[in-house]
């Protein structure tokens, strides 16, 4: 566009001093933001890539599933492609054939078996993808997060089936932007940030210090109104916000560690008896806790603006939280204005155990032996 105009340049060290080990059937996460260089990784482990120093050491035949459609010709049809991406896994010409109908079966693509691979869906692609991948006899699988594009049911069949190669002994290598896969799956994991190994570890570790740079100092953003009656003639939540004890604005917070919700009420017309209450739910709209209307004041005048302000212990396992909040009048009978969601949240951290850490105390009392038992053990 402009030949005259100097170039400058700017060398970008994709991975700098990456080291780790991946011992034999052990199953590896690999977690990292976009662009931190983990699908680089695996080009470097899959030879797709050559390294220009230090050195890599694979021990048996490698199954790679990187790049969606890499393997496959688009012109050809899912048989095909099936015949010749099988070959390229290692498979001989007679085992591609033989273990074909294993493959579109798994795959759920019986219906499209003559039909070319440019008319496929992502999603479609994927599927035959993984299902050849799967039906290789190689010792090591590395995928990448192609696996985003399947529906949900295809990918808990995907974790099914990882648990079944890992059964096997296969050795698994999995890029993945999904915490809780990573957790359930992995035995080790490693986080890599601008191309240097920053934890290498236990998977839960691994998951919590990922949501941590992620998520460290960013706000929460309100949400527009969305189900329900929305804004009110007579007044609206024009502010909603999540925050620290330090009065930052947060859209993430560390386990244990105090969430603040503001919220600025406004009234445009006369409100008797405002209040005010929010729901706490799971990213899959499962209600964790609802907060009963607080009353805000006994009644607000046409341009009264108040502020709400709550604090909510976090006993939260790790994940993404959503809250809903609701404004109403009349001693919480009339709604004015709703919020879903009005903020969107992410928890990191280790809790022990179980969706939610809750405090509680336990004692043992021993009971006195009977007569009777004391005579049978006589």
């Amino acid at each position: 566009m402009h030949p005259f105009t100097p170039i400058e340049y700017t060398t970008l060290r994709a991975l700098r001093g990456v080291s780790f080990r991946v011992a034999k059937g052990e199953f590896m996460g690999i977690a990292g933001r976009n662009g931190s260089g983990k699908t680089t990784l695996l080009k470097l482990l899959a030879s797709i890539y050559r390294a220009d120093r230090g050195r890599l050491r694979v021990a048996g035949a490698l199954a790679p599933l990187i790049e969606l459609g890499v393997g496959f010709n688009t012109n050809l049809t899912a048989r095909e492609n099936v015949l010749l991406n099988g070959v390229m896994m290692g498979m001989t010409p007679r085992e591609a054939r033989g273990r074909f109908d294993k493959i579109i079966e798994f795959a759920e693509l019986e219906e499209f078996v003559e039909m070319k691979l440019k008319n496929y869906s992502s999603g479609m692609a994927m599927r035959l993808a993984f299902s050849v991948m799967v039906q290789s006899d190689a010792d090591i699988l590395m995928v990448d997060e192609v696996l985003a594009v399947g529906d949900a049911s295809f990918a808990q069949k995907c974790g099914d089936e990882f648990d079944r190669l890992h059964g096997e002994g296969r050795t698994i290598l999995l890029v993945t932007h999904s915490m809780e896969s990573l957790r359930s799956l992995c035995d080790h994991a490693i986080l890599i940030e601008d191309g240097v190994v920053e934890l290498d570890g236990d998977p839960a570790d691994v998951a919590s210090r990922y949501l941590e740079i992620n998520l460290t100092g960013r706000g929460a953003t309100p949400a527009a109104s969305a189900d329900g009656a929305g804004e009110g003639a007579a007044g609206r939540i024009a502010e909603f916000w999540l925050e620290n004890s330090e009065g930052e604005r947060l859209g993430g917070f560390n386990h244990r560690e105090s969430i603040h919700l503001v919220a600025v009420i406004e009234a445009k017309q006369e409100i008797d008896r405002p209040r005010f209450g929010f729901q706490l739910s799971s990213a899959n709209g499962v209600s964790l806790f609802a907060a009963p209307h607080q009353p805000l004041a006994d009644s607000l005048a046409p341009g009264d603006r108040v502020t709400f302000r709550a604090t909510v212990a976090n006993p939260l396992a790790p994940g993404t939280y959503v809250i809903n909040c609701r404004l109403s009048g009349g001693g919480a009978t009339v709604p004015i204005d709703w919020r879903r969601p009005a903020a969107n949240f992410v928890v990191w951290g280790r809790p022990r155990f179980g969706t939610i850490e809750l405090d509680w105390t336990w004692e043992v009392e021993r009971q006195p032996r009977t007569s009777a038992m004391e005579a049978a053990r006589e």
